[in-house]
């Protein structure tokens, strides 16, 4: 019988947690955006830093803070919908330069500072969706700490008839009448919820924030590729259906969750393009390129800028961590079929790189998927072409999200480039496993 050999050290695979500070990326702008968004995002959050990415933008960040902060940090604040769901935790390189923005004034400029205006008592002009009304205080003080789980820029009035309103603003009537229908579709709001003008909600008994909701588009933008939709869907985390470019109701569904979650556009089509856009700002930011390995023959779109390449062992070629990273990855490839995939499931556990796995085995397909404290790993195998062929990622534990993006780049983009100059080497048709 046909086996996949697997002849490598363990411990020549080095697997780390990250050595340097870590950020959460809440967002990545550039030109004459990058100062008003930074500026709105440390109002909100205090903490914030920017630093500079590929091709002009920028990334605005919260930071700098150690993994295990950030990973803690970044589930709360998603939790509380502070922060966008597409936001990640990275680590900026060594020459990366960090700017604080609003940093505190000094003890002096404190002193000599004119004090701060009071708040009006009356809200801002504009247009602003009424969530919830309630006839006493201690329930609208209730209801206000529950609707800012969804929307934390909310704000409490007292309305002119005693009751009270919890209320979404100030934005524009049109962006109003726009999300109010957005937030109706995917019941995020009751039926009954309604814009208002400021003049018709009364004294402010607890300000909110002017929400983020972009107005909608003059034109509706014609939507992009089904296939590209679908890969920003999956990369964001709201679809994990097959990459084919047709339309059907998980894309339709996974669609509209992003436009919830994110709140890009109220239109599907700019929505969409702007999704695509940020994921391509986020594959120039880790360094993913096409990757073409001639020992195995195989092509990948893989994280360069944290990997260097180590060595080929037979059927396998192996990447270790560049400047500390904490990453790692094996290509592997040989003539063989399901059972050279089965044995991948069980050596790829004995050596511990992918820790306690889950197991999904399908013909012609394996994957698993495991993780500890310092790292996670993902081996996913296929046969094709009469070949056993796929790729081991190893990842550190305290960027899972950045894991998860990494590993479906790597699976959408898996292909064989050309021949394996490592069958020629070993001149056998298949390697035993020692």
């Amino acid at each position: 019988m046909r086996r996949l050999a697997w002849v490598v050290l363990a411990a020549g695979l080095p697997v780390m947690a990250f050595a340097q500070d870590a950020v959460i990326r809440v967002e990545a702008k550039r030109g004459d955006d990058v100062a008003e968004a930074a500026a709105r995002w440390a109002s909100q959050l205090g903490d914030v830093v920017t630093f500079p990415l590929p091709r002009g933008w920028t990334a605005i960040a919260i930071g700098p803070l150690t993994p295990e902060e950030a990973a803690e940090r970044i589930e709360a604040l998603k939790d509380a919908r502070q922060i966008p769901q597409d936001s990640f935790v990275t680590v900026p390189g060594d020459d990366v330069v960090l700017t604080p923005v609003g940093a505190a004034p000094t003890v002096s400029e404190a002193a000599t500072a004119e004090p701060a205006a009071p708040p009006p008592n009356l809200p801002a002009p504009g247009a602003y969706i009424r969530l919830q009304s309630v006839q006493a205080r201690a329930d609208a003080d209730a209801a206000l700490a529950e609707w800012r789980k969804t929307f934390p820029e909310a704000g409490l009035t007292e309305l002119p008839n005693g009751w009270f309103g919890v209320v979404l603003g100030p934005v524009g009537r049109a962006t109003a009448d726009a999300w109010l229908d957005v937030f109706e579709d995917g019941d995020v709001v009751p039926d009954d919820a309604f814009v208002s003008d400021a003049s018709e909600l009364g004294a402010v008994i607890e300000a909110g924030e002017a929400p983020d909701l972009p107005a909608p588009p003059a034109t509706p933008a014609e939507m992009p590729p089904l296939d590209q939709v679908q890969r920003a869907l999956r990369w964001a985390g709201v679809y994990d259906g097959e990459i084919d470019g047709k339309t059907g109701p998980r894309t339709r569904d996974a669609i509209e969750t992003e436009i919830l979650a994110s709140r890009l556009s109220t239109d599907p089509g700019t929505a969409m393009r702007e999704l695509i856009a940020r994921r391509d700002a986020w594959r120039a930011e880790v360094g993913l390129t096409m990757l073409d390995d001639h020992a195995t023959g195989l092509s990948v779109m893989a994280p360069m800028d944290r990997l260097a390449f180590d060595r080929t062992e037979r059927a396998l070629s192996i990447y270790g961590p560049r400047d500390g990273s904490g990453a790692a990855l094996i290509l592997f490839s040989q003539p063989g079929g399901q059972q050279e995939l089965l044995d991948l499931s069980g050596l790829v556990t004995a050596l511990g790189w992918v820790p306690q796995p889950t197991r999904t085995i399908k013909p012609g397909h394996v994957l698993l998927e495991g993780a500890n404290e310092a790292h996670i790993g993902r081996a996913e195998g296929w046969v094709r072409d009469g070949r056993a062929e796929g790729f081991v990622l190893i990842w550190p534990a305290a960027d899972a999200e950045g894991q998860a993006r990494i590993a479906a780049e790597m699976s959408d983009s898996f292909a064989r480039k050309g021949p394996a100059a490592n069958d020629a080497a070993t001149g056998e048709a298949a390697l035993p496993v020692e």
